[in-house]
């Protein structure tokens, strides 16, 4: 075996150890093949190989990523874009997964972690109820405008009536 098959067997070997455990997008990969110093153009051919049959593919990798976390985690688009990015998918890519998430779904959404929330939050001052459930919500990416309406409704079908203005409230 010559040292090119074998800088590409050793490569070959990363990426699939790696994607046996969990998928992966291209940059996740070559940055491991990287801090594993192989070369470039090894790493390059290896990978483009990966993506020639299907073992690395972004967009599939984006679209489950966002169902995933949006279902099971209860993301919002713009965090679940964060998270893609950050794993290196292409921004096309990332407009496109979280396009797949209806604003009707993500109110929904929020919705329910307020629900949630609402149960562990009573007995509370409404001023401390709104600021850990816009808190909640803030975290997992929701807009302010957003988790503000849904927040203000949840809680005015309990009674409580609050304006973001309100000195109580703050």
């Amino acid at each position: 075996m010559s040292e090119d098959q074998g800088a590409e067997a050793k490569a070959r070997n990363i990426c699939l150890r790696l994607l046996a455990s969990a998928p992966r997008t291209r940059a996740q990969l070559a940055e491991a093949l990287r801090r594993r110093e192989v070369d470039d153009d090894t790493a390059e051919a290896v990978l483009g190989r990966f993506g020639e049959v299907g073992l690395i593919d972004d967009a599939a990798f984006a679209a489950a990523w966002v169902e995933s976390r949006h279902t099971g985690r209860g993301l919002a688009r713009k965090a679940l874009a964060v998270e893609l990015r950050r794993r290196g998918v292409a921004e096309d890519m990332v407009r496109e997964a979280v396009s797949d998430v209806d604003p009707a779904d993500e109110e929904e959404m929020a919705r329910h972690l307020v629900r949630r929330k609402l149960a562990a939050t009573r007995g509370k001052e409404p001023a401390t109820r709104v600021r850990r459930l816009m808190g909640v919500l803030a975290r997992k990416g929701y807009s302010s405008a957003l988790a503000y309406r849904v927040v203000r409704e949840e809680l005015d079908s309990e009674g409580i009536e609050f304006e973001l203005g309100d000195p109580d409230v703050e």
